[in-house]
Parts: structure tokens; C-alpha cells; sequence
């Protein structure tokens, strides 16, 4: 039997538009034929929006533990956050305010890697001053009429912190890679990126319409072999040499606290011939003795790394993204990146925000607050990692990394973490599908130059608790880097302790 175009064939048992025998799923649930057929006529027939594991997903696991996800703050991301406090009583399909505010939670989930996301000191007055001078929009894009002199004086600023020649500033980190990327490959060009990329180099990488081939993990072997096949065999059909190779990398892998293996990626990169697109989001400011992030990590030459991306949202406390590179780079972006010539301005007191804190980074206020901020996140970062792995919890990541993901694994046990450490004032990320594995769900701590040792003394007591009480402490063994890979701590041997 032959469907009408539209429709289905009950005569079938499952179609994937979400017919079953002699009824019609919509929304997880089965109406009749009569009901489909009064539904076709009223003209509401059409194609389930959701597949069948997803409707799954979400009535079955999703809606039970909602309740971790959404939570509205009423305070500044700070070391310490309010909450306001909401309930549900139809089981997370709704949720409504009590009216109560849960006061001074321990804030373990911003990306408020140095401290700068706060409503005192400098950056704030700065940023007022500004405010009121030049208001809170700019209510047009760079090419017409808002290009403020603020503008001008942050990427000349963003080029001298990063050791480039030029760079460019955008109003949003995401539209930074999703709409530069297919500013500069397009179809002929071959893309190779690490499987655990952003969401942002994903879109970016897909709307440019070039070949995308994925590479493991921070796995060189993978990288090199797709590398000589591109070169050795060209284009699929016409074997016409590529026209452009471009390695998609980032500094800090925020789902998994890894750090890029850059000089191997620098050396292949170099060998044979293609360029790198690096993303710095979370390492901008947060890696680096002086906060340069991955490139000054490694103590390597900037100009190696043929674009450097990075975000405000971060490090500065602010919002936006950069590029940065040759002069010949930018002056392409500027007149090619839709995010360049469609997106409206970055507001003039965020723009001030990012000066002011960069400018603290960079030594540049005549204090040592940035060094010292920069420095505070590393001790918290690697006394944190140690004592959550003395506890005998799984933990991704480079020692150095400040995004440190703690293994859950059980879905169930996403909610039933979030809400423990909730009771306990600690506010925590949980992550599970499709962000992760649907069996690698994770909680993600982020830490902050704002944390104190007693803050982190008082949350790692409680995840201990938490720990025990809901059986999380799967390690059994001392975990030691691979010797013959150095820079990849994502791979580990195993030793007796």
C-alpha cells in the first residue's frame, strides 16, 4: 500500500514519523486512526518533530531531573551566588518561584576563571563611567555607524596581549567561530577537527560547505594519518590537490579539562603545510604565567598559530570574542566575517570591562592584582585536582586545567548529585547527554581566583559526603601519565598503589 504524500502506511508497524500499528504517535503518545485522519483534515498532519529515542529520553530521564538545569541566580557569578529558590508538582513539567532566596552558595560552575565577574572594584567603576558616558548600546554594526573609539583601543590592546600583528573583537563568542570559519574555507578545503570540539567549530565548520574529516581525541597518530592521506590522495573523485587544510583545535577541552598537545599539532601543522585555528575560550587568562593562555603554556611563538580565537565570557568576565593573527588576516575578516559586517557592536560598557581586566592581567594598572589572580587560579586548580583524586574520585584532565570534570557515569545519578550538593550550599554543574556519552555523565567543577582555601575546603568536605553517600568513588589505582605522551593526559596507565 502506497502512502499519500504527507501521510503513512498503517499497514506497516513502525514508520519513522511515528506511526504505530493502527494509531499515530505525537508527543510520546498514540492517538487513533480517527483522531489522525480528523487531525489530517484540519490540516495539523505532520512529521513528529522528535525522533522515538529522544521522546524517550526526554519524558524518561530529562523530566525527572530537570530540576538541575535553568537555575535562575540573583547575584553576581562570584565565588559565592544566590538562588532563587522555585518548586514543581507535576514531576519538573513546571516550576514556580517560592519567593525564598537561597543565599551564599558556593559557586563551583562559572567560568569566572579570574575573579573579574564581580559589582566592586575597578573593572566596575570603569565600566559605569563608560555607561554613563556612552550608554548601553550601540545600536549599529561596525561598518556603519558604531565603531566607537573604545572599539579601536580594545583589539589594539587584545594584539599586544596575545604577541600578534592585528586582531579583531566580536559581540559574541559563538558567532566568533560559527560565522568566521566559513569565512575563511570554504568548498575545495579540507577541515580536520578533534572530535571533541565545541558546538561553535562544529556549526562554523559545517556551514562553510568544506570536507570535514575528525581526528581522536588529542591523538597526534590519528591527526598525522588523516594529514597524509590528504595530501596523497586530494580531493574525493578529481584527486585535484585540496585548497586549503585547516586543523580545528582547542586550548582547553571544557567537557573534558584537557589541554591541546600544541607543539606536536605545531610540528604536524608545519610538515605538512596546513594552517591552525585555535580556540583559547577557556584558556585565554587562565593558562600561562602571565595568562596568555596554551601558547604561552607551551612557551611557544605565537605566530605559529595561524588564527587564535578566544572569548571575554571568561577570563574577563565579560562577553564577546576575538581573533587574533597577521594584519592581512583581519583586514580579510573585517570586510568578509558576517559576524563582522551583520552583528551589532559590543556595548561600550562591556568593551570596558574587557580593557580594564586585561589591562589588570597585563600589569598595566600599576598593581600585581592580575599576576597575582593568575597565580591563585593555579594553586586552586592543582590543590583541588589532588584532593579530589586522594578521595578516590575519577577525574579528567591535565593537572593544569582549570575545568575539572568528576565521573558520574549513571545517568541517575546526575540529579541526585545536583541536589545533594545543593542542600549542602554548593552549587554545581551537572552534564550528561547529548552533551556527554549517555554513560559518561560527569559534574563539572570550574574553578575561580575568587575561591578562597576555605571555600574549597568547605566544598570538598561536602563532595566527600556526597561521595559516600551516593557511591561515587570508583577509583581503584593511582593513575600516572604515559611517559611517551607527554602532553596528552587523557590517556593514563594504570599502577598498583
Amino acid at each position: 500500500m502506497r502512502p499519500e504524500p504527507g501521510g503513512c502506511c498503517c499497514r506497516r508497524t513502525v514508520r519513522a514519523n511515528g506511526c504505530v500499528a493502527n494509531g499515530e504517535v505525537r508527543n510520546g503518545y498514540v492517538r487513533s486512526s480517527a483522531a489522525a485522519a480528523a487531525a489530517a483534515a484540519a490540516g495539523q498532519d505532520f512529521v513528529s518533530l522528535y525522533q522515538d529515542f529522544e521522546n524517550f529520553y526526554t519524558r524518561n530521564l530529562y523530566m525527572r531531573i530537570r530540576d538541575n538545569w535553568n537555575r535562575p541566580i540573583c547575584s553576581v557569578p562570584g565565588a559565592r551566588v544566590d538562588i532563587m529558590e522555585r518548586q514543581s508538582h507535576d514531576y519538573n513539567w513546571s516550576f514556580k518561584y517560592t519567593g525564598n532566596i537561597i543565599k551564599g552558595v558556593i559557586n563551583m560552575g562559572s567560568y569566572n576563571y579570574l575573579g573579574f565577574a564581580r559589582n566592586t572594584g575597578s573593572c566596575q567603576e570603569a565600566a559605569a563611567k563608560v555607561l554613563e558616558e556612552y550608554g548601553a548600546g550601540v545600536c549599529s554594526t561596525r561598518q556603519e555607524i558604531g565603531n566607537l573609539d573604545k572599539h579601536e583601543e580594545l583589539e589594539e590592546l587584545v594584539a599586544r596581549f596575545l604577541g600578534v600583528e592585528a586582531a579583531m573583537a566580536y559581540g559574541m563568542g559563538f558567532a566568533t567561530n560559527s560565522m568566521n570559519i566559513p569565512a575563511l574555507v570554504g568548498k575545495g578545503c579540507l577541515i580536520l577537527s578533534d572530535e571533541l570540539n565545541h558546538a561553535s567549530l562544529v556549526l562554523g565548520a559545517r556551514l562553510s560547505g568544506a570536507t570535514i574529516r575528525i581526528f581522536k581525541h588529542n591523538n597526534m597518530q590519528s591527526l598525522e594519518k588523516l594529514l597524509k592521506d590528504a595530501i596523497v590522495y586530494g580531493q574525493p573523485r578529481t584527486r585535484r590537490p585540496w585548497k586549503k587544510i585547516l586543523i580545528l583545535v582547542e586550548g582547553i577541552y571544557s567537557m573534558e579539562g584537557s589541554i591541546v598537545r600544541l607543539p606536536e599539532v605545531i610540528a604536524l601543522k608545519k610538515k605538512y603545510k596546513a594552517y591552525l585555528y585555535l580556540d583559547e575560550a577557556h584558556s585565554i587568562g587562565a593558562l600561562g604565567p602571565t595568562g596568555r593562555g596554551v601558547v604561552e603554556y607551551f612557551g611557544l611563538d605565537p605566530e605559529d598559530v595561524d588564527v587564535m580565537m578566544g572569548t571575554f565570557t571568561k577570563s574577563f568576565g565579560a562577553s564577546g570574542g576575538y581573533i587574533g593573527g597577521k594584519k592581512e588576516l583581519i583586514d580579510y575578516l573585517r570586510t568578509h566575517s558576517h559576524s563582522a559586517v551583520y552583528a551589532t557592536s559590543l556595548s561600550p560598557p562591556v568593551v570596558e570591562q574587557i580593557i580594564t581586566s586585561m589591562k589588570c592581567i597585563m600589569g598595566q594598572d600599576g598593581t600585581s592584582l592580575g599576576k597575582e589572580c593568575v597565580q591563585q587560579l593555579a594553586e586552586n586548580t592543582r590543590y583541588f585536582r589532588r584532593r579530589l583524586k586522594e578521595m578516590g574520585f575519577i577525574i579528567y584532565g591535565n593537572e593544569d586545567s582549570p575545568v575539572v570534570p568528576l565521573m558520574l557515569y549513571m545517568p541517575a545519578k546526575i540529579g541526585a548529585f545536583g541536589r545533594e550538593m545543593l542542600k549542602r550550599n554548593i552549587g554545581v554543574v551537572v552534564v550528561g547527554f547529548p552533551a556527554t556519552p549517555i554513560i559518561e555523565s560527569r559534574a563539572r567543577f570550574c574553578l575561580s581566583a575568587a575561591h578562597t582555601k576555605e571555600i574549597l575546603d568547605t566544598a570538598l568536605k561536602e563532595i566527600d559526603e556526597v561521595g559516600d553517600l551516593l557511591q561515587l568513588k570508583y577509583s581503584r589505582h593511582r593513575l600516572v601519565p604515559l611517559l611517551d605522551r607527554p602532553f596528552d593526559e587523557t590517556t593514563y596507565e594504570e599502577t598498583e598503589d
